[in-house]
């Protein structure tokens, strides 16, 4: 009894801790400046994204702290808890890079297939900024939002290249840097010809989404290996708890300082698959353009 009355206290503690910490970085959370949220008035959608992924992260703490408690409380031991803890919040993160690496590659190709549909519109002679805007009725969704606040921009009377290097930022990729650029090249210029670089940049990109598609098929295989692996040693623990003697040598301090250091070597061997699999960026080649250059641009179109 005395045991159950420790391990509910314990637990307490623990989801107070949780809601605490919950609240402080709600209440100090410091407060953005207003370029940041002119901007951001700029993206459409991107508020109500960013709340998603907010209430998102924080159900998956209050669901985190709920498995802790519970597996506190059926086995009595805090180590338990903390993996369960533990494996609710990394296991997202340590095993899902394929889907995130999927987003990416759907991005760059939607990037792709929207400046072959822009090429298409400016052979018709019309102008860099309205050709643009009208391709918002027919962007591909993955970056109908980048799109939109390019068009705002305008709409709100930026420099043609603020607005495009402003573009390439929201992107954030070497791909979108290449057609950004061609772009640029052509406000400055204003020549004719945009169309046929467009297709043959669009082209550069297709390959590079091939490539990509064929590195992320490859790394698939171990990724799968590994969950294979996770699933069939969670079952494997699972069954064995059903034995009491399975899991008896960990019930002292010394097991529960094992099965910590046991556990921590698991992680360690999943975060080290997950950083072998996931590509780093490719370096981009247009300057982030400073924060100060935002705030003029929407001073300017107020």
């Amino acid at each position: 009894m005395s045991q159950l009355i420790a391990a509910l206290a314990g637990a307490l503690i623990v989801g107070g801790l949780v809601i605490a910490l919950t609240g402080v970085r709600t209440t100090t959370a410091p407060r953005a400046s207003w370029h940041r949220h002119a901007a951001g008035s700029l993206r459409p959608g991107a508020r109500r994204s960013g709340g998603s992924r907010g209430d998102a992260r924080r159900w998956r703490w209050y669901i985190a702290a709920g498995a802790g408690v519970a597996g506190w409380l059926v086995t009595g031991w805090p180590v338990v808890g903390l993996i369960a803890t533990a494996s609710v919040l990394g296991m997202p993160v340590l095993l899902g890079t394929a889907k995130a690496q999927s987003r990416v590659i759907g991005r760059v190709e939607a990037l792709e297939e929207w400046t072959r549909r822009l090429s298409d519109i400016l052979i018709a002679g019309i102008g860099l900024e309205q050709a643009i805007t009208s391709t918002l009725r027919i962007c591909p969704p993955p970056i109908a939002n980048e799109v939109g606040a390019l068009a705002a921009r305008f709409a709100a009377r930026w420099s043609t290249e603020d607005a495009l290097r402003a573009f390439a930022d929201d992107l954030d990729d070497a791909s979108g840097d290449l057609i950004v650029s061609a772009l640029i090249l052509n406000s400055r210029r204003r020549g004719p010809g945009i169309a046929r670089i467009l297709v043959a940049v669009a082209d550069a990109v297709a390959e590079d989404v091939s490539v990509r598609r064929k590195i992320e098929a490859e790394r698939a295989k171990p990724r799968a290996t590994a969950k294979a692996i996770t699933i069939i040693t969670f079952a494997v623990v699972g069954v064995g708890a059903l034995n009491g003697t399975y899991l008896q040598p960990y019930g002292d301090p010394l097991g529960q300082l094992v099965l910590a250091l046991i556990t921590v070597a698991f992680i360690g061997c999943l975060a080290w698959m997950r950083a072998l699999t996931v590509s780093p960026p490719a370096p981009r080649f247009i300057a982030r353009q400073p924060a100060a250059v935002h705030v003029a641009g929407e001073v300017g179109g107020r």
